[in-house]
């Protein structure tokens, strides 16, 4: 079980968006939302970078725009991590064009900070509501990068550096690979 940012102590079992359908959806959701745009390029990096929610929020302007790649030093471990933007760069580019060139690329709009964690988990949440699922969080764009990571690559190793886990079970049990998907590439399997 993964905590999902809401209230202290709630467990809920954030799994990772398995289809384009579940992906499309969620930015359909998203886009109901007042800060549309922002809160799309929030999941839109979550989906295609696999940098946790706490990392994502940092992230400030001068450090994307126009970039391929930047570091990341990741909260939770320390460890520098380079993050590649490529896929993303237009939707980066789209949602700065009327923004100055620094400062924090999800700015709060109390105080001079960036939004947080736990504001994300919001409105992550309220699209979650709009589409009646309970099983998102703020672990959800991560999970989600990293399940069809594994889905397009089978490269569990190279996720597992990714994610910095240490080891190949916490990355497989981390992003929903059950027993059945395993059960499932193997019968057929023969030498």
């Amino acid at each position: 079980m993964t905590y999902a940012g809401g209230k202290k102590g709630d467990l809920v079992n954030v799994e990772p968006l398995r289809t384009p359908t579940e992906i499309k959806e969620f930015r359909e959701a998203l886009k109901l939302s007042k800060q549309a745009d922002r809160n799309l390029l929030l999941f839109n990096l979550g989906i295609n970078t696999g940098l946790r929610i706490g990392d994502i929020v940092k992230l400030r302007i001068e450090d994307v725009k126009g970039a391929s790649s930047i570091v990341v030093s990741e909260g939770k471990t320390k460890k520098p991590r380079r993050v590649h933007l490529n896929a993303i760069m237009g939707d980066i580019a789209d949602y700065l064009s009327d923004k100055p060139n620094e400062g924090w690329l999800f700015p709060s709009r109390k105080g001079d900070g960036h939004i947080t964690p736990t504001q994300a988990y919001r409105v992550y949440a309220k699209a979650a509501e709009l589409l009646g699922r309970n099983d998102i969080g703020t672990h959800t764009g991560r999970k989600t990068f990293g399940y069809h990571y594994y889905q397009r690559t089978k490269d569990v190793a190279t996720l597992m550096e990714i994610f910095n886990h240490s080891d190949q079970a916490t990355t497989k049990r981390y992003i929903g690979i059950t027993e059945d998907e395993i059960a499932d590439t193997l019968k057929d399997f023969r030498l």
